[in-house]
């Protein structure tokens, strides 16, 4: 019998984390599910990612409405991935924002991530009959967007391809926070399956390049401390870096996905495998990873089915 997604397994609870950065700038964490940022400007609130569900949306904004009474104007889509995106429909928000390039990625593979990502990761799709349909931006840019809240400046920046070819970060210059999504992991797997992974160390470098001192990574505590942002960053590209050398070894090599599968989780688990969703992660990482080592520059589409097929023959090599 194959093992079904390690993630079907994660069922207990997490404890919810709403932490002050700074004056009017919180972080919504859940010990390594996906994080939500929250900007208080003069005039409105800025939601980045949203939750996976109208449903789960509704206590991040019971704890807004806990420090704040200021309309939600915007949601701010860090990249595309149902989990992070299928909640915008609760805020009723005046604007959302996203990368053209998420745009473009959620015509071309929108329905089929959603399926795919439901699939993958019940718990994190509670309520899932909320979900009013796809989540479109109704503003879209393709390298950087200044928006003033009142006072207060935020950067949207698209600083290279990596988690997927969309990604943006959001950067308050004068508080020197940064809101990084899944470019960024801390104490979290990174998920590969939608990345670019030769191009994701240059995005890194032009994260570390703006100087956080206090980051949002995608999963994991919000970090208080630039030795913390730099341990994420750090640890984020020492991951990549050891999956994409290992793969590409045994490609050059000749070896088959299964074998490089076995090859690269007995490389990374010693030090990485107590993150979380290790486990899940890796089948989708490493065969992107093959993938991008060989004839797929652009990563493939992931469907249910694909899916199922893909973690039923690499866990069954373990």
């Amino acid at each position: 019998m194959s093992k079904k997604f390690a993630s079907h397994a994660d069922v207990d609870e997490k404890t919810v984390s709403f932490d002050k950065l700074a004056e009017g700038v919180y972080a919504y964490t859940a010990e390594g599910d996906p994080n939500t940022g929250i900007i208080i400007g003069d005039d409105g609130v800025m939601v980045i990612d949203t939750q996976a569900t109208p449903d789960m949306a509704q206590d991040v904004i019971r704890r807004i409405r806990e420090v704040t009474d200021k309309p939600i104007k915007y949601v701010v889509l860090s990249h595309y991935h149902a989990v992070r995106v299928m909640g915008a429909s609760a805020y009723n928000a005046d604007h959302i924002i996203a990368s053209q390039a998420t745009y473009d990625l959620i015509v071309e593979r929108g329905q089929f991530d959603f399926d795919s990502e439901v699939g993958r990761f019940p718990r994190l799709f509670q309520g899932v009959e909320s979900v009013p349909g796809l989540t479109w931006p109704s503003i879209a840019f393709e390298s950087s967007m200044t928006l003033w809240m009142g006072k207060r400046r935020v950067e949207l920046m698209h600083v290279g391809r990596g988690h997927t070819k969309g990604d943006i970060v959001v950067w308050l210059p004068e508080e020197k926070v940064l809101f990084s999504g899944d470019l960024v992991e801390f104490g979290a797997t990174p998920y590969t399956g939608d990345a670019y992974l030769s191009d994701w160390p240059q995005t890194l470098a032009n994260v570390r390049a703006l100087g956080a001192e206090k980051l949002v990574p995608g999963r994991g505590d919000a970090l208080t401390t630039p030795e913390t942002v730099e341990a994420a960053i750090s640890g984020t590209q020492d991951f990549l870096t050891q999956m994409f050398e290992s793969v590409k070894k045994g490609r050059a090599a000749g070896k088959e996905l299964n074998e490089i599968y076995t090859e690269t989780y007995q490389v990374l688990q010693p030090q990485f495998g107590d993150w979380v969703i290790f486990d899940h992660c890796l089948p989708f990482d490493i065969t992107r990873a093959y993938d991008e080592a060989g004839e797929y520059p652009d990563p493939r589409i992931w469907t249910a089915e694909r899916d199922t097929e893909m973690w039923h023959a690499l866990q069954d090599a373990l």
